[in-house]
């Protein structure tokens, strides 16, 4: 089974690999991180834009790698709600012939890490600086400097990844 994930970040393609080994266990996985634009802004500020980013990732990589047979799009954003600015990923699953498509869990940002998003810094730079991390993007992000490790980022991944493939298990309700 041949995996394309749209970001050569090590992070998501980790998380994918460990999604798609649990969902087909006998299935020998090949996977490749290709660069792939979101079409969006570098840090996605609403839900719909999150998305958007996940899927375009996706279909680029579908167009630029067509001889796989799934390609995920992974996005995180960040929405500003009357409860403080709420931080999610979207993960988005083609295969030739379905689409899957789920949310992270979320959790809020403190307010140092909010006020330099705020101003148009991106999340991962903002944590670093607050954490005093270099490129926690690529290791535990946000979700790890906050929960002091107990969740990474690509734990926290991997759950959508599975629920991203629940049309390409059940094809015949899909």
């Amino acid at each position: 089974m041949k995996i394309i994930v749209a970001s050569r970040n090590p992070v998501k393609i980790q998380s994918t690999e460990i999604g798609f080994a649990q969902v087909f266990p006998s299935q020998r996985i090949e996977i490749q991180g290709i660069d792939a634009p979101s079409g969006v802004s570098d840090q996605p500020m609403t839900n719909e834009e999150t998305l958007v980013g996940a899927k375009n990732r996706a279909l680029f990589a579908q167009s630029h790698q067509s001889d796989a047979d799934y390609w995920v799009g992974i996005e995180g954003g960040i929405e500003e709600t009357h409860d403080g600015m709420e931080v999610f990923a979207w993960v988005v699953i083609l295969s030739n012939s379905k689409s899957g498509q789920s949310r992270t869990s979320t959790f809020y940002l403190p307010s140092k890490v909010a006020e330099l998003v705020g101003n148009g810094v991106e999340l991962g730079e903002a944590n670093d600086q607050v954490f005093s991390e270099i490129n926690s993007k690529q290791k535990g992000g946000a979700v790890g400097s906050l929960t002091n490790g107990l969740l990474g980022r690509t734990e926290y991944y991997v759950q959508p990844v599975i629920l991203a493939l629940i049309p390409h298990i059940q094809q015949e309700l899909y």
